[in-house]
């Protein structure tokens, strides 16, 4: 619970009112008592009754206000516990990425986040207010009657072997569901993500039963752990019962042998139903803390994953001199002893086209993937401006490059929104400007709201080459020094790509361009073509020198690239 560290004085001041709510509640067994007693004597009751009323009055105000502030730190700390999982998604490496489940993220800033809540509160509470108001209650009721307390203590040591032998289970149970929750979570994120394939593969029926399957196991664990939870709740509640007609046989003995007094019994007997809440609370304290720290397990675990260095923002100024691309016997894989690029050499001169071509798997996408350092390569040199990436701050690379990756993502939200993604401080001008080089000027004057027309969750309301050119112009916008495209004409007609080919040409003149292409035209474009065979490059040159003396290019323009 290191994170209410910053929340000590208000955790404080609310397990303060909460103790002082019970501590009116602890006198109240004696006033009783004192009442019972004037009624027998005979005596004025006015001031136990008007004692009585304010007490209760007190309590309520006092306890409303400290639950209250207890409560409003969980939700804080549910917040603060988000905002760390966030800001560690957002960094983490890319290897550990590619083996993650969004559901099962979601499930973890969500569901698990939640438990958070609980556990902060119970034990907050349960802890912190409990405790004392336990101790004290049975200090006084040593006061009443030690013979009594000894008989109440002793059933009630039956209640914390139950919860000795039970709060195990719970929490693996516990654990057990918000796992299964998690997968749920991933399978129904896989399901809405791929709703089109699955409707044209006419998999509707497999693809439901495997959710169905998700959603009853999610269901089974959590059926499994309100098993756990209520037997446990319920032994315990029993031993509360026990001790209570325990107590009344004692102590209905005791007063006819003029032990006790009636007043005493009575006011012993409250304080064993007094007892049952604050005892009932500590159990749920220690229930809640073994479903919470499971939940906290699984945060603890995404705080745990391998990230990117966090790195200054590199400033507002964009531009610079176009940065060249050097490639010196890199090696690279995904999978120890898979390598997908093998002592790879190649030059990007600066201010230049290059494109990189090859069969499918050759390691193509790859070589853009090293340059933006999402991986890191295991041997080799890979030097940009004369500079090694690894030397490079990960936030200032990133700020020199504009990439265009293979499916062009568009986020939920305005048009405009996506395009000032990483150029947040562009003006309209330039905005206006990126619009025509990427060809976009007509479909914002088309739209009903211009710039400000949302574009759906992943751009759904635009076609796969409007995406594409959104992609481009926010890559545009950012003015880089190296611009990556990765098949970044693949969904354009003729005309736009034709269009988008002379706007690259231009923007070779103020930055270096490496393309990944898989269109003759793109191909012919380039200053300088690399041609990758087994994760080296078998060849380079121009379209001219390679399609008379490389056999594989040759055989790439004639049925591999598009026309």
């Amino acid at each position: 619970m290191g994170r209410l560290r910053p929340y000590r004085g208000g955790a404080a001041v609310g397990i303060l009112l909460s103790l002082a709510a019970s501590a009116g509640g602890l006198v109240l067994p004696l006033l009783t008592r004192r009442l019972i007693d004037r009624v027998a004597d005979g005596g004025d009751v006015t001031a136990p009754v008007l004692m009585t009323v304010g007490l209760l009055a007190g309590g309520a105000v006092a306890g409303a206000f400290g639950w209250f502030l207890l409560d409003r730190i969980a939700i804080t700390l549910v917040r603060d516990a988000r905002r760390s999982l966030l800001s560690r998604l957002l960094r983490v490496d890319a290897r550990t990425v590619d083996r993650l489940q969004p559901g099962d993220l979601l499930a973890r800033l969500t569901t698990d986040a939640a438990a958070l809540h609980m556990l902060a509160v119970e034990v907050l509470a349960g802890v912190g207010t409990n405790l004392p108001v336990i101790a004290v209650a049975i200090t006084l009721m040593a006061y009443l009657d030690p013979v009594l307390l000894a008989v109440t203590l002793a059933v009630s040591v039956a209640a914390g072997v139950i919860m000795h032998v039970l709060s195990p289970r719970v929490q693996r149970s516990s654990l057990a569901a918000q796992e299964a929750v998690g997968a749920m979570a991933a399978a129904i994120e896989r399901a809405i993500g791929a709703i089109r394939t699955i409707r044209a593969n006419g998999a509707e029926a497999a693809e439901e039963a495997h959710l169905h399957a998700a959603v009853g196991l999610a269901c089974t664990e959590a059926v499994r752990t309100s098993a756990w939870s209520t037997v446990a709740a319920r032994a315990t509640g029993m031993t509360f019962q026990l001790a209570f007609v325990a107590v009344l046989a004692v102590g209905g003995a005791r007063v006819a042998t003029e032990q006790l007094t009636v007043g005493a019994l009575v006011a012993f007997l409250l304080y064993v139903f007094y007892l049952v809440m604050p005892m009932q609370n500590l159990v749920g304290a220690v229930a809640a803390y073994r479903v919470g720290i499971a939940s906290v397990t699984r945060m603890g675990e995404v705080l745990e994953y391998p990230a990117e260095p966090v790195h200054p923002a590199p400033g507002t100024v964009r531009g610079g001199a176009p940065l060249d691309v050097r490639f010196a016997s890199v090696r690279f894989a995904y999978r120890p002893g898979e390598e997908v690029l093998r002592a790879l050499s190649f030059t990007a001169p600066a201010g230049a086209v290059t494109a990189i071509v090859g069969r499918s798997g050759a390691g193509k996408s790859t070589v853009l993937d090293l340059i933006e350092r999402f991986y890191d390569h295991s041997a080799g040199e890979i030097l940009l401006g004369g500079r090694d990436v690894r030397d490079w701050p990960v936030a200032e690379l990133r700020h020199a490059i504009g990439y265009v990756e293979q499916d062009s993502p568009v986020l939920a939200g305005t048009l405009r929104d996506n395009l000032l993604l990483g150029a947040p401080n562009a003006g309209e001008a330039e905005i206006r400007e990126v619009l025509g080089r990427a060809r976009l000027t007509d479909l914002v004057a088309g739209l009903p709201e211009g710039l400000d027309t949302v574009v759906g969750h992943r751009g759904s309301t635009l076609s796969g080459g409007e995406r594409q050119r959104v992609a481009i112009a926010r890559a545009l916008l950012r003015k880089p020094r190296l611009l990556l495209l990765d098949e970044a004409t693949s969904h354009l007609d003729a005309e736009n790509e034709a269009a988008l080919l002379e706007s690259i040409r231009d923007i070779a003149g103020t930055a270096t361009v490496v393309v990944v292409a898989h269109r003759s035209s793109t191909v012919r474009l380039a200053d300088r073509i690399v041609v990758l065979d087994g994760g080296a490059a078998r060849a380079t040159g121009d379209h001219e020198e390679l399609a008379a003396g490389d056999a594989l290019y040759a055989e790439l323009v004639a049925t591999r690239l598009t026309p």
